[in-house]
């Protein structure tokens, strides 16, 4: 293994220090270290000034479509797409084919993961067989798989009989597990398009209400408290939904929030180009909930920053809005947008930014190998960011299998030059290694 002597890096933007990464762990930390003749290895020198140096990014939110839909992202493709956006984690979401919801499926997805090598993947079980919503899957024997799998949820879908989610959030106690809920009410959303509100009507496309979304995560704060468990709530996207979690957090019950980037930045208007590229689940909403989103990440509301990384193939996005599938690309932009939603405004520094897409994730999913500060002896999970670039983002050249990024043409501050997964580099000046 090759060993990295970083100089004049800003740790969380603070002083430029130099890191020396070795054997797997941050070995050394100071101004002008004498590296010497590294014990494992080659040296190899990287000049970092000006460059952030970040805890590697965990993504609790992840689709690798991988078993059973290769052609939109193989677990190989996703993670390439993961690390050239500065994870070192992510978590793999429960909606393949066959569904992850035996401990043989977790199993090999976490297997794939490794293969791979370019980030850990941390498979998400399925809550219910087959995402059916009507039984309750083996969630003990994906917690005692070689995955260790603690994170549970039907994303995709919403677990909305009541009983269910209590039974579900009841069982996953016993491991410190925590059911992380797509929270739509079905009845509500039957044929939904786009967000509810007068664009929808102008547009004639079948609105998606935000009380169908506030209404799942009432009840599930509600029975979380009731029964002492833990409860995780995918995808926050309307101010009301906001509220409801600060109010659960203010009475002391264990609920955490994500929010998703394509929330922080865009709004519903671009609903009215028709193009499905910005046709996702939960929709894009209106500027006073982008707002609100901003506002709860900065006060700790919404815990984490989440991809929600959805990739599909071409002819799934490239055809009338109606028939198009929901979700957009999120892993190699996501940094870039939280620098220019929440960085740049000054609504976050990059302590803040750390916290949320590193310590946060890694203990709601509890990863201890991630999300760990770059301090001498941690794992040398490290990502260097130039902040100071701006970059048009062109589709063609992201690395995974699928095209639909909502971003292509857009300008976006800043670059991952560099990510390291337990002092391997990974990345190196912005390319796979």
């Amino acid at each position: 293994m090759t060993t990295y002597l970083i100089r004049n890096a800003s740790i969380l933007g603070g002083t430029p220090t130099d890191l020396l990464l070795e054997d797997g762990i941050v070995k050394e930390i100071g101004a002008a270290i004498d590296a010497g003749e590294p014990t494992v290895g080659l040296l190899e020198t990287i000049e970092a000034t000006g460059l952030i140096a970040l805890p590697g990014l965990v993504d609790l939110h992840t689709h690798l479509r991988e078993p059973g839909r290769e052609d939109a992202e193989t677990v190989e493709t996703g993670t390439q797409a993961a690390a050239l956006g500065g994870y070192t984690a992510v978590h793999a979401m429960a909606n393949t084919e066959p569904v992850a919801d035996t401990a043989g499926v977790v199993e090999q997805v976490w297997r794939l993961g490794r293969e791979a090598g370019y980030c850990d993947v941390y498979p998400v079980g399925a809550v219910t067989v087959g995402l059916g919503g009507e039984r309750i899957a083996e969630l003990g024997a994906m917690a005692d798989s070689a995955a260790r799998v603690r994170v549970f949820s039907d994303d995709g879908k919403c677990v909305s009989d009541a009983v269910l989610m209590r039974r579900a959030l009841e069982y996953v106690k016993a491991f410190d597990g925590v059911i992380a809920q797509h929270a739509q009410e079905p009845r509500l959303t039957e044929g939904a398009q786009m967000n509810e509100g007068e664009l929808s009507g102008r547009l004639g496309l079948t609105g998606w209400p935000a009380v169908a979304e506030e209404a799942i995560i009432a009840r599930d704060c509600l029975l979380a408290a009731h029964v002492g468990s833990r409860l995780h709530v995918c995808h926050v996207s309307t101010a009301g939904s906001v509220e409801i979690v600060r109010s659960a957090k203010a009475k002391g019950w264990n609920v955490t929030a994500e929010a998703c980037p394509h929330h922080l930045l865009l709004t519903d208007d671009l609903a009215a180009t028709y193009d499905p590229i910005y046709k996702v689940n939960p929709p894009l909403r209106g500027a006073a909930d982008g707002e609100a989103l901003r506002a709860g990440l900065a006060d700790g509301t919404i815990d984490i920053v989440a991809t929600d990384h959805a990739p599909h193939p071409h002819e799934d996005k490239d055809c009338e809005w109606a028939a198009a599938a929901f979700g957009m690309l999120g892993l190699e932009t996501a940094l870039s947008i939280v620098q220019e939603t929440m960085v740049n405004p000054g609504l976050l520094d990059w302590a803040g930014v750390a916290e949320r897409m590193s310590y946060a994730p890694a203990r709601i999913g509890r990863v201890s190998e991630h999300g760990r500060p770059i301090e001498v002896g941690a794992p040398a999970n490290v990502v260097l960011y130039d902040p100071t670039v701006r970059r048009t983002i062109e589709a063609s050249e992201s690395a995974s299998l699928s095209r639909n990024t909502p971003y292509a043409g857009m300008e976006l501050p800043g670059r991952v030059v560099a990510t390291f997964l337990r002092g391997k580099a990974t990345v190196l000046d912005g390319k796979l290694t």
